[in-house]
């Protein structure tokens, strides 16, 4: 096992670069990263520091400190596939803010059974799978539909009124826990 440069940058799929020198395979939450030690999937180690917490999607690539590039894979999860009438279905999935990759024929949920009684019960036929998870990102341009959130302690009191009502929500952002100073967690 090698320990491969840190990376501290991405560049994202649309953007044209040469071919990768390697890939990690990650699932749909441990694409949602600041700083976490990945071990690629030819077994080289590398620490992700970015500047800020960023969601990740296929192909995009984490950008090591000599240039080199280590290219996202989605890593195959146990999905639901739904489906039937998928405009109805999407809205009480969307509903409930669960994360859906949406297709033509179907959409594909992560396996809760809870939704998954409520789906059936709305006449959706179910089907398990494990697949890659590519969910569609939130609509105002941030990769996780999170709501809109200023910061945990952010008051409100803007002096002037930007058009939207603020609802107070509690978010888990899964690297809060990261170690800033120590080792941080590894991804396998």
């Amino acid at each position: 096992m090698t320990d491969l440069p840190p990376a501290r940058s991405i560049r994202r799929a649309s953007e044209a670069s040469a071919a990768p020198q390697g890939q990690v395979t990650l699932s749909y939450d441990d694409r949602f990263l600041r700083r976490k030690r990945l071990e690629t999937d030819a077994g080289d180690s590398l620490l992700v520091d970015l500047a800020e917490t960023v969601s990740l999607d296929q192909g995009d690539c984490f950008v090591l400190e000599d240039g080199r590039e280590i290219a996202v894979a989605a890593a195959e999860e146990p999905l639901v596939a739904v489906t039937g009438d998928l405009p109805r279905l999407a809205w009480h999935v969307g509903n409930r803010h669960t994360p859906c990759q949406v297709e033509e024929d179907r959409l594909l949920i992560r396996r809760d059974h809870v939704l998954e009684d409520m789906l059936k019960k709305l006449g959706a036929g179910i089907a398990l799978v494990t697949e890659p998870f590519r969910p569609e990102g939130g609509a105002y341009g941030h990769g996780r539909t999170m709501g809109h959130d200023h910061g945990h302690d952010h008051g409100h009191e803007h002096g002037h009124d930007h058009g939207h009502v603020h609802h107070h929500v509690s978010h888990y952002h899964p690297d809060e826990d990261d170690e800033e100073d120590g080792e941080p967690e590894t991804i396998r």
